[in-house]
């Protein structure tokens, strides 16, 4: 009896101590570099959005934030390798809207994306544009519908992969006119802008802070943007809906998420260093430069992202499973 109650007093004390250790290393967070990944190839959208916000959410915690681009399989092996890291929030995972469509696009998904990860908060709504290479046919939308339906077998359709915002947007503007394109999956749409700006595809649905700098060179041609109205930072851009396309809108939200489990202070920091990057006026201008802005700051935060989340995966399931687009 003696023995066992000694043995239990020493459990009980083990576990106490473990208790108080990780509480201290909370609160005395962050004592090294922080990870950030981004589940796409560098030079992409994702990726622009991550590094902006990594360089400015380093500065408030005293730390660098460093990016790490883990691309493939529409955002999920990026993903994934977050949800399994450790939760001490020194790895964390910047994605877009693909977090929310791969429970549905993906019948063997290795995580849940509801509830392996400890949602830190939204960073920006980023409008879409549908852009071509640069010596494409078409002048304005209505003669690129034309084309498209002439020559759908000859036309190709750049995306990030499955998943991927390029690939919803895509996926969309395809069943919108009724037509199926040939597909060209990359894993990211950074070196699908390489291939557009090398002729080798298209055209392809991107967001504006991997196409706008593009469209204003000349070095692609843009046929509409995705959004209710026409973006400032680019007036003579008619919308889609404006361009024939009734109803179509996509904006890529982007959000912060640490593994599950991670302590609370450790995500209240990182809420907190993400809120002081989006009022950052270097943040704010390069983003107004790339045609987005921050969200508000009640949704930098991970009540916000958590309720989105499941707000996104309740909308694009009953859409993706429709169109019948799955992978193993």
């Amino acid at each position: 009896m003696k023995t066992t109650f000694l043995r239990s007093v020493a459990a009980i004390a083990l576990v106490g101590a473990a208790t108080v250790s990780a509480s201290a290393s909370a609160q005395n967070y962050p004592t090294k570099t922080i990870t950030m990944i981004v589940p796409f190839a560098a030079g992409g959208p994702t990726d622009t959005v991550a590094r902006l916000v990594a360089q400015s959410m380093g500065n408030t915690l005293k730390q660098q934030i460093i990016i790490e681009n883990v691309g493939g399989a529409g955002g999920t092996i990026g993903a994934a390798r977050v949800a399994k890291a450790s939760p001490d929030g020194y790895t964390l995972l910047l994605h877009h809207i693909g977090h929310s469509t791969a429970p549905a696009l993906y019948r063997k998904l290795s995580y849940n994306a509801l509830t392996d990860f400890e949602p830190v908060g939204l960073v920006t709504d980023v409008p879409m544009t549908l852009i071509a290479k640069k010596d494409f046919p078409a002048k304005d939308f209505k003669e690129l519908l034309a084309y498209v339906k002439a020559n759908k077998t000859k036309v190709t359709y750049a995306n990030a992969g499955l998943g991927s915002a390029s690939h919803l947007c895509g996926m969309l503007f395809q069943t919108a006119i009724g037509v199926d394109l040939t597909t060209v999956p990359y894993k990211g749409t950074g070196p699908a802008m390489n291939d557009m700006l090398g002729g080798q595809v298209d055209i392809m649905c991107d967001q504006t802070t991997n196409t706008t700098s593009q469209i204003k060179s000349g070095k692609v041609k843009v046929y509409g943007v995705t959004t209710k109205q026409r973006l400032a930072s680019m007036p003579n851009v008619p919308t889609m809906n404006e361009a024939g396309l009734p109803g179509f809108e996509v904006s890529v939200w982007h959000g912060v998420y640490a593994p599950k489990g991670t302590p609370k202070p450790v995500v209240d920091a990182l809420s907190n260093a993400l809120r002081v990057a989006l009022k950052d006026p270097t943040v704010k201008q390069r983003f107004a430069d790339l045609g987005t802005e921050p969200v508000a700051e009640n949704r930098a935060r991970p009540e916000a992202l958590r309720a989105h989340v499941k707000a996104e995966v309740d909308r694009w399931g009953p859409i993706i499973t429709k169109a019948g687009q799955y992978a193993d």
